[in-house]
């Protein structure tokens, strides 16, 4: 079956507030086994409106609809819905009971505009809501449609969403689809892309559908069965396969699990900390490890060192370095991140240095070269980089280059 999203509210159009809902709602179709190819924003204007129902079920089985259900005269999603399947709006006396009580619970009068949130298209399926005072609704056509109208704030949308509406779902649905994601550090995109040629040629099910991400090139493959057992199973050939060919640069399968919390399970495995001494990423590099829960357990500290005075008093790094190949060299980068970890008594550091921009280039170093040094237990292994972008962009790639080239060097580490 297929799903189409409908977001409701000028807000969202104005960009005024970000679209959590469809990210939220088409991140559930896949493992409740729904193909999704449409979303649509629209705003509170209801020709347009019915306009993007009308076509929204000429095309999909479900439709959800998010936002419109509230109490004031610009909240047009129900009156919309109602007018396009041709049914009247009445009044649920059971939904008008639950706004007087959730009024009454928080000390507040309802005015009468609240009791428009209690009128549901006729022969619809109430959904309650208990975090708000607009209920969902279910209406079910005799053509085969069924259309789910939200709440529009994300804190009443997901919870009746995954109580309520999810097994609703699933009762309409007759296959299951997993998704499984490989997620790729080192070999860029069209790399990536060449060493899976084969694979995407011949694919059918599962299919393997690549994702350039900053730093990273993610493979998901997904797989359509009966059931979710059946899924897994034909997933797992193709990881295997993935993991052949692309051994220790794929970091995890785990959709969630990101590289610094991979980088840092690694160290609490080995029983061993870590530390880092950074130049143009400012502290972003310390900023992701920490974003780790329990991160304190293999992390000792950071040092920003953006200044060459900040290098040699907080790291140690010669003067005499500095001197003959500068801030942003080899040499410095493995000053560094032996300074580093001498200062904070940590088994492995992590060194940045090099230059962001987008000014402080030259034709010998260039706005983008980037130097990360490596410490691990006594021996220091420096990369060189070469990257493109602004500077955020650039500062990002720094960041999960270097936060990649420890965990490579940890795996290796006997």
């Amino acid at each position: 079956m297929t799903a189409e999203i409908i977001s409701v509210g000028t807000e969202i159009l104005l960009g005024n507030i970000v679209n959590t809902n469809a990210c939220y709602l088409a991140g559930q179709f896949a493992g409740l086994g729904l193909s999704s190819y449409y979303q649509t924003v629209v705003g509170d204007n209801m020709e347009r409106l019915k306009s993007c129902i009308k076509t929204a079920m000429e095309r999909s089985d479900i439709i959800i609809l998010s936002g419109g259900l509230g109490p004031t005269k610009d909240d047009l999603t129900k009156e919309a819905v109602a007018e396009v399947v041709g049914l009247p709006l009445v009044e649920d006396a059971r939904s008008r009971q639950r706004i007087a009580d959730y009024f009454e619970s928080t000390g507040r009068t309802p005015t009468e505009n609240n009791w428009k949130q209690a009128l549901v298209p006729k022969g619809s399926d109430v959904i309650d809501n208990d975090n708000g005072t607009a209920p969902g609704i279910a209406v079910h056509t005799e053509e085969g449609r069924h259309l789910f109208l939200l709440p529009g704030p994300p804190d009443e949308l997901v919870p009746m969403f995954e109580t309520s509406v999810i097994p609703m779902l699933r009762r309409l649905s007759e296959d299951v689809i997993v998704s499984v994601t490989a997620k790729i550090c080192g070999p860029g995109e069209s790399a990536v892309e060449t060493e899976i040629r084969d694979m995407i040629d011949e694919q059918s099910n599962p299919t393997i559908a690549p994702y350039a991400k900053i730093g990273e090139v993610h493979l998901r493959i997904t797989a359509r069965a009966e059931s979710e057992a059946q899924a897994q199973a034909m997933n797992r050939p193709v990881a295997e396969e993935l993991m052949r060919r692309f051994g220790n640069n794929i970091y995890t399968f785990d959709e969630k699990e990101t590289m610094e919390a991979c980088l840092i399970h690694l160290l609490e495995e080995k029983q061993m900390t870590i530390t880092a001494a950074e130049s143009c990423t400012g502290g972003l590099l310390a900023a992701r490890l920490v974003n780790v829960a329990g991160a304190s357990s293999v992390f000792r500290q950071s040092a920003v060192t953006y200044s060459n005075e900040a290098k040699q008093k907080l790291l140690g790094v010669p003067e005499e370095t500095l001197a003959a190949w500068g801030a942003v060299s080899r040499q410095t980068a493995e000053a560094m991140a032996r300074g580093a970890a001498a200062a904070a008594g940590a088994d492995v550091a992590l060194s940045v240095t090099g230059i962001a921009g987008p000014d402080g280039g030259t034709k010998e170093k260039p706005v983008g070269l980037v130097y990360i040094g490596c410490f691990i237990r006594g021996h220091v292994e420096v990369m060189e980089c070469h990257f493109r972008g602004n500077r955020e962009k650039i500062r990002e790639q720094t960041v999960i280059r270097a936060l990649n080239m420890a965990r490579i060097n940890l795996l290796q580490e006997k």
